[in-house]
């Protein structure tokens, strides 16, 4: 699946890796760096994959080793039709993946955005003498009802998958509701590379659905206990950097961040979107490097 034509390699000109899972999965990862270095693991959310760090693992591979892995069904890892895809699951995947990378003694700083950040606060709520910095990019770890309505309806039977399996809505949509400066042609074909047709569309519909807004859906208790630990992490140094045109983790997430970790530093960007990463990255790459050297 992954191109070879020039233009995607100067976006992306990364080793690509392959861990099999436990459930016989093989989740694809990047891993750039020393082995010698300090780690930073990177997670992403839905729609997006390892590619929407693309910036930041050139920026710091020299210096640090940056672990990037695709959750199961994203980007290149496989897209099985038939798995649980829930943020208990997505959480053991990366459990999994970290323990066999890193063993079980180094520490790690944490950069999560959208659902990487339940994904991430998952992980970490559960490791943490091994968490030694974290940065939020527009995400949230918390219960909460809101939902955007042009999401909500994507999750209505039938509709939902037609939408966002057969024309690749959310996908697609992303590309320009997700951002406030419009992504090249080589940069949008990117983040859409892995998911070209109907079968490799799952986990996007799935990430959708999965979505835990009452206690009647399979992943509000996980949602809910990672909810309550989060007051385990009071202690990292942490970074928030928010998007303020984000439509979907809009300022009340970012509150929410601010009120549970009052000690965090915090940048805000007016005129950024849900990708903060593509629409502010030339001031984000040097403010991550400094907390990192903190």
């Amino acid at each position: 699946m992954l191109r070879e034509d020039r233009a995607f390699k100067e976006l992306y000109p990364f080793e690509s890796k392959y861990f099999e899972l436990s459930s016989g999965a093989n989740m694809h990862y990047l891993d750039e760096g020393s082995e010698n270095n300090d780690i930073i693991v990177m997670l992403h959310g839905n729609p997006s994959w390892s590619f929407y760090y693309r910036r930041l693992i050139k920026a710091y591979c020299n210096d640090y080793r940056v672990i990037v892995p695709d959750h199961i069904g994203m980007g290149l890892s496989d897209k099985p039709q038939n798995y649980k895809y829930t943020l208990s699951n997505h959480i053991a995947n990366v459990t999994e993946l970290l323990s066999k990378a890193l063993g079980s003694d180094k520490k790690v700083s944490l950069i999560v955005h959208d659902w990487g950040g339940a994904i991430g606060m998952g992980w970490a709520t559960a490791h943490v003498d091994q968490v030694d910095k974290l940065i939020i990019l527009n995400t949230g770890a918390f219960l909460s009802n809101r939902i955007p309505f042009r999401i909500n309806i994507c999750r209505i039977p039938l509709f939902g998958a037609l939408a966002i399996r057969g024309f690749n809505a959310f996908a697609g949509a992303a590309t320009s509701m997700a951002v406030t400066k419009p992504m090249s042609k080589a940069i949008k074909e990117g983040f859409l590379l892995p998911y070209d047709n109907w079968k490799n569309r799952i986990a996007t519909l799935r990430f959708v659905q999965d979505i835990p807004l009452t206690p009647n859906e399979k992943s509000y208790p996980t949602l809910e206990e990672i909810d309550n630990n989060l007051k385990k992490l009071k202690n990292k140094k942490m970074l928030i950097l928010w998007g303020g045109k984000d439509w979907c983790f809009n300022d009340f997430f970012y509150s929410e961040w601010r009120d549970r970790f009052p000690s965090a530093e915090a940048e805000y960007y007016q005129d950024g979107g849900h990708y903060i990463l593509e629409d502010e990255h030339e001031k984000i790459i040097p403010r991550v490097a400094e907390f990192l050297n903190e």
